[in-house]
């Protein structure tokens, strides 16, 4: 009889502990999804009440006037133009960065070759640098190239891998056992085989983890834009917003609007792949 009270007082407990913690993530949840659920219950009110009402995420004088006047944009160019252009940027960056750091990420931890660990502390010390020293280095150098005016210097760097990338990769590799290797190189084939056949289908977690952070980084580039392109016909959606808002005398309800669509791609991403993210970002290979 004890023992049944006890495991009853225990189990009452539990799920005490239980609820106390979901209410507590819940309000969490709540203040860090606050922001962006007032962005977009901004974007449905009329710009009279976006302010007068702020405490509201209920507007009270619904409206969808705000997404019309947005999408027209400036310039002679609508939203669709700067959408397509963010997704041709994003896309080519995130498919480039996930190869090339792949390959090398491959290279570094399976291969052996001279000058290995050399090369490895200098990725290392690439993690280190901060992207600010590095922005004059590049214009001077994209500038003299002719590459100022156009995408290229917001791809082509995507395609020489980053050292985070390179690590995480590299991390999920060594838990693959190199015994597949050797299996594979038995069977006949090159390293080029081992990298195509066995290793490449085994880093999905992480290659997903990877294009997608590197979609989210692309698509929110404000400052590659800002120094990149000079025309309107080429902005990206983030450059687009602050030319937007400068244009159109602060419509704060479409600088809105055109905010919330922003977020739908990158959200939509997330959703199809959060599974992936887990388990890249948990860098857990194959255990042997």
């Amino acid at each position: 009889m004890k023992v049944k009270n006890i495991t009853q007082s225990v189990s009452a407990r539990r799920k005490v502990s239980l609820s106390v913690y979901h209410i507590l993530m819940l309000g969490f949840s709540f203040l860090m999804l606050y922001p962006m659920l007032w962005l977009v219950a901004s974007s449905f009110k009329p710009n009279g009440d976006i302010f007068a009402t702020a405490a509201s995420l209920v507007p009270e004088n619904f409206t969808v006037q705000h997404y019309i006047d947005g999408w027209r944009g400036f310039s002679s160019h609508t939203f669709t133009t700067f959408f397509k252009n963010s997704l041709f940027v994003a896309l080519l960056s995130s498919a480039g960065m996930s190869f090339s750091s792949a390959v090398v990420a491959f290279g570094l931890a399976r291969i052996n070759f001279k000058g290995r660990n050399f090369w490895f502390v200098l990725m290392i010390i690439t993690m280190m640098l901060p992207g600010q020293v590095m922005m004059i280095p590049r214009f001077v150098l994209f500038n003299k190239m002719g590459w100022v005016g156009t995408f290229l210097p917001m791809i082509v760097p995507s395609f020489f891998a980053g050292g985070f990338n390179i690590f995480l990769i590299m991390q999920f590799i060594r838990g693959i056992p190199r015994d597949m290797d050797e299996a594979a190189k038995i069977d006949g084939c090159s390293w080029y085989g081992v990298f195509g056949r066995i290793i490449l289908p085994m880093i999905v977690p992480p290659l997903v983890t990877v294009g997608v952070l590197t979609f989210i980084g692309s698509w929110e580039d404000f400052m590659g834009a800002l120094l990149y392109l000079n025309k309107p016909s080429m902005y990206t959606v983030a450059y687009a917003l602050k030319m937007f808002n400068d244009s159109s005398q602060a419509d704060y309800g479409a600088t809105f609007a055109m905010s919330a669509l922003s977020l739908v791609p990158v959200l939509t991403l997330f959703f199809f792949f959060q599974k992936n993210l887990v388990e890249g970002i948990s860098i857990q290979g194959l255990k042997g």
